[in-house]
């Protein structure tokens, strides 16, 4: 099948990609559960029943809504909801258990850069992955940690006098905090960031060769982060989506 337009479903927010030449050349970033804001931007697309759809996402319920909404829209819609629908080989104990956004992020980076060379993966959104492709094009595994939004609901909901702050924080905010508010949004911001720097050192370490690896950001919060991290990476907003185009026209 060969979409023309994708979409993926997230914790916070649904997005949509139009690909009608054989990539991702415009997103939109919707409310997951505001059905109205979907039949505007369909509008503001000129979408219509013509057009075919490739989906996936990491919320079920969400993910079956908006496949239920689509369905009386377009002409067709694919679900990806399985690693076996993916042209990925997978080296994990338990393959159904990873989401299928590491996973379509694993598709879309195999295919850019085609080379046998390491891979290392970053998406920062609710929670913040640090995935692995070996030199063979092989996903690994990897990391999980919290994002902003979640680090900053547990100072506040597990404390009896922290305040909630505002996410995303302030970009590279300043040390030291010189108040509780400002003292969070850094120590968040550089829980995260020194996470991911400390990961990637980490998966250096697992080159079989020197072959420098390739590393991609995407996520949400990815634009926060892409100054801060030590390393040559390529920012990549639409990563998922272009696995899920990838992913959608390889399946017969």
């Amino acid at each position: 099948m060969i979409p023309s337009l994708v979409a993926d479903v997230g914790n916070r927010r649904i997005k949509w990609g139009r690909c009608p030449r054989g990539a991702v050349i415009e997103t939109v970033s919707l409310p997951p559960d505001d059905h109205l804001s979907w039949d505007q931007q369909y509008l503001i697309w000129g979408l219509s029943s013509r057009q075919t759809w490739a989906v996936s996402g990491v919320h079920p319920e969400r993910l079956e809504r908006l496949v239920g909404w689509l369905k009386r829209r377009a002409g067709q819609v694919m679900t990806l909801a399985s690693w076996q629908q993916l042209p990925l080989n997978l080296a994990v104990d338990f393959p159904s258990q990873v989401g299928m956004d590491r996973l379509l992020n694993a598709v879309a980076a195999k295919h850019r850069v085609q080379r046998e060379v390491p891979i290392i993966i970053i998406d920062a959104g609710s929670a913040v992955t640090v995935d692995w492709v070996d030199e063979t094009g092989a996903f690994r595994g990897g990391a999980i940690l919290p994002g902003f939004a979640l680090m900053a609901q547990a100072l506040h909901t597990y404390t009896a006098l922290l305040p909630q702050v505002g996410v995303p924080p302030p970009v590279n905010p300043a040390l030291p905090g010189t108040n509780t508010k400002a003292a969070i949004e850094a120590g968040i911001f550089w829980a995260v960031a020194g996470g991911i720097r400390a990961l990637i050192r980490q998966f250096f370490l697992l080159r079989s060769t020197g072959r420098h690896p390739e590393v991609f950001l995407t996520g949400g919060d990815a634009h926060l982060l892409a100054t801060v991290l030590e390393t040559t990476i390529s920012l990549w907003p639409e990563m998922t989506l272009e696995g899920i185009r990838l992913a959608a026209e390889a399946l017969p």
